[in-house]
């Protein structure tokens, strides 16, 4: 199997300085045939994540509700609901750096099986909940315990080199959107399954936890994902061979440790604050800030009636037409990617699809001013196409992001730390995103600044200055900036 981590022939002496591609094989031309059922695995477990993070979107406000937690006042709804939501992405902020420099020492799938073990786990808590506390406790285990994102990031980059690294991070994006899309229809198609299903469901316990079966759903297929881990998935952390080398003196053997053996061990996290590193980190921060606030802000501008500056849709239109984004996204990802990134390369890929994010963001108040005028017309509709392409290219940018990321580790045992650093990264922004980039609509509109959109010129502003870090990337992966 050929990997970006694997050795050349000749001795490459690889430092805390030296990006990770350069130690490959960047002169290779013909494409290397992706690894499928290794990628398979990982794309599988690639699933998990935003199935648990979002299989609770549906019914959270309604749960909330239910469990009598804002002791009757409507209005608090959404503050706990938010709270609810955001504390996957904060538990794991702060511990998902510790578990990618862990598998950098004791290996990706012991980190990747514990990770989905505690996720599935947590499910099932979450579904058993009844008290507000209970709620918290099982979604800061989900997020602590699951580290998972980063480390596949780095078994990505190590199941791949320079000539199919494209085409496998293709892949990451296609996976995420699946798992968002499928994640939502099982929180809203299998709660209050009595209610729904009585035939199929009947007792006390469906009455007395309504959202149990979309929890446990949810935790059976990370149950299944770990068992294909366990049994079919690879370590692909390479090992040092100082051992090897060692023993062979007593053979009659010379003594030939070369330096990469020394040197190509974990570095310490100081080591990563070096602008090779923490360019390609900022531009991840800043594309998953700009990516966050647009997700936050589509079903509230889709929901919010015309006259106060969204559509006024109902929920199965929103769920329908953001749904057909993860099946757009899918498709495109990966007929396009790969060819684009090969003939125009990662950083003009990444730039453009960048920028998509400015024509993304005038549409929201183009689109109201439109249907303010004519209703929800033919119009309308064509601006929501193009506006669900737009975002189809920018999720481009995610995989050529990666990319630098994962040519930027200092060495070979540190992918695992570099790629934590940036999922630390952008679980921080993930974290305050959403109640940030909806307060900001609210405050827009109950004030009518700039009509009421002025939440989107700040968010242009916004992408304007992202591009400005954009252009200091190197000129493709594993070059200096």
């Amino acid at each position: 199997m050929s990997s970006s981590v694997a050795p050349s022939d000749t001795d490459i002496v690889v430092n805390e300085r030296t990006a990770l591609l350069d130690a490959g094989q960047q002169g290779q031309k013909k494409a290397t045939p992706l690894p499928k059922l290794q990628i398979a695995i990982l794309l599988l477990a690639l699933l998990v994540e935003p199935i648990a993070s979002q299989s609770i979107y549906p019914y959270i406000n309604q749960l909330v509700s239910e469990l009598n937690i804002t002791g009757g006042d409507e209005r608090k709804v959404g503050y706990y609901a938010g709270l609810i939501e955001s504390l996957f992405f904060a538990t794991q902020a702060l511990t998902i750096l510790q578990w990618s420099r862990t598998s950098d020492r004791i290996g990706r799938k012991p980190v990747l099986l514990l990770g989905i073990f505690g996720l599935s786990l947590s499910m099932l808590c979450f579904g058993l909940s009844k008290t507000l506390l209970g709620l918290i406790l099982s979604r800061c285990i989900t997020g602590a315990l699951n580290g998972n994102i980063g480390v596949m990031k780095s078994m990505m980059g190590e199941l791949t080199d320079s000539t199919n690294m494209a085409q496998g991070f293709a892949l990451m994006p296609v996976a995420w959107s699946l798992g968002a899309t499928i994640g939502p229809m099982i929180g809203g198609a299998l709660e209050h399954p009595q209610r729904h299903f009585p035939n199929i469901f009947p007792g006390e316990f469906w009455l007395q936890f309504p959202y149990f079966l979309p929890s446990a759903v949810a935790a059976a297929f990370a149950v299944t994902c770990f068992l294909a881990i366990l049994f079919f998935l690879k370590e692909t952390l390479p090992r040092q061979r100082t051992q090897e080398k060692s023993k062979s003196a007593f053979d009659g053997e010379a003594l030939n440790i070369s330096s990469n053996a020394v040197e190509d061990s974990p570095v310490s996290i100081r080591s990563l604050f070096v602008p090779s590193v923490l360019i390609p980190v900022i531009n991840y921060g800043c594309i998953a800030t700009l990516e966050i606030v647009m997700f936050a802000l589509q079903p509230l501008f889709y929901s919010t009636p015309i006259e106060l500056g969204g559509l006024g849709f109902d929920p199965i239109t929103i769920g329908l037409w953001m749904g057909a984004f993860g099946i757009v996204n899918g498709v495109l990802q990966i007929m396009i990617f790969a060819p684009l990134v090969n003939k125009f390369g990662p950083k003009t890929v990444f730039r453009i699809c960048e920028g998509c994010f400015i024509p993304i963001f005038a549409l929201f108040p183009i689109t109201n001013i439109i249907a303010r005028q004519y209703g929800i017309n033919w119009l309308v509709w064509f601006l929501l196409t193009c506006s669900l392409v737009l975002g189809v290219l920018m999720d481009m940018a995610f995989g050529c992001i990666l990319m630098f990321i994962t040519a930027a580790a200092p060495n070979k045992r540190s992918l695992g730390a570099t790629n934590g650093l940036a999922q630390m990264t952008a679980s921080i922004v993930r974290t305050f995103g959403p109640a940030t980039s909806t307060s900001m609509f609210a405050y827009s509109v109950q004030h009518n600044l700039m009509g009421g959109y002025a939440v989107y010129t700040v968010f242009i502003v916004m992408t304007v200055i992202a591009m400005r870090f954009g252009a200091k990337l190197p000129g493709s992966p594993g070059n200096k900036a």
